[in-house]
């Protein structure tokens, strides 16, 4: 594993059964991210995105193959051991949201915190420290159902980060967003990576998105088809480094 590697991924394979039928949806896929980079997942449906971000982030265990995370190999943990694993390090933002109906916007943050058995006064804080980050101090106490699809979306967002994770996966975090609200999503997303440092390893089929970060990586049938650093971070980078600071 590289020194500045947070996820190391080797020889990656992933195989389902139905009948008598094997499916490959994974084949030998190999790559690193470093800590600290915003790195994207593409590919068409059915390329194996989904599931390569589920079993980068614990979420499954692979058939073959070795992930590293954070200098943890997950392949090797049980269950309980995964999830400890992830409530430790990761952070994961869905498409669909997944929050709890029955709990307020503030509640939903506070979860993580709470499995890990953090104080409720000093969770609460924090969980409203980061609503008023992404804008929903006046939201606090709605339940998902009284928030729109963004608002829903800013929730989720808080809560990955309540945990202040090593690395955050998003999962097409703006699929049921429309266009000026994924805008909004996705230059939040890229401010906290760039506030906290967390890695960020984003899926989706939006190629202008996509191309926003360091590095993209595209999947086909399962294999990696593509791997290379984007031009317009490139460029953004270099006027960085001839722009003196604070003028």
């Amino acid at each position: 594993m590289e020194s500045n590697s947070i996820l190391s991924v080797s020889s990656l394979t992933q195989t389902f059964t139905t009948g008598d039928h094997k499916l490959t949806v994974l084949d030998d896929v190999s790559f690193s991210i470093e800590k600290g980079s915003m790195c994207s997942i593409v590919g068409p449906s059915g390329s194996g995105k989904t599931t390569l971000v589920g079993l980068c982030a614990g979420l499954d265990r692979p058939a073959k193959g070795t992930i590293i995370l954070n200098d943890i190999n997950i392949g090797k943990l049980n269950e309980d051991e995964r999830a400890k694993m992830r409530n430790q390090h990761v952070g994961f933002v869905f498409q669909t949201f997944q929050l709890v109906p029955t709990l307020t916007a503030l509640e939903n943050v506070m979860v993580p915190l709470e499995l890990r058995g953090s104080s409720a006064a000093s969770t609460q804080l924090k969980a409203t420290e980061l609503l008023a980050k992404v804008g929903l101090s006046d939201r606090l106490h709605h339940y998902p159902a009284q928030l729109s699809g963004g608002e829903q979306q800013r929730v989720a967002i808080a809560r990955a980060f309540i945990n202040e994770p090593d690395i955050l996966f998003a999962d097409e975090p703006t699929g049921n967003l429309d266009a000026e609200t994924g805008a909004t999503i996705e230059d939040l997303l890229f401010e906290l990576n760039r506030d906290l440092g967390t890695t960020l390893v984003l899926v989706t089929h939006d190629l202008t998105l996509a191309n926003k970060c360091e590095r993209v990586i595209e999947l086909k049938k399962g294999s990696i088809y593509r791997d290379e650093v984007t031009t317009d971070t490139v460029a953004a980078k270099s006027r960085e480094q001839v722009t003196p600071p604070n003028q």
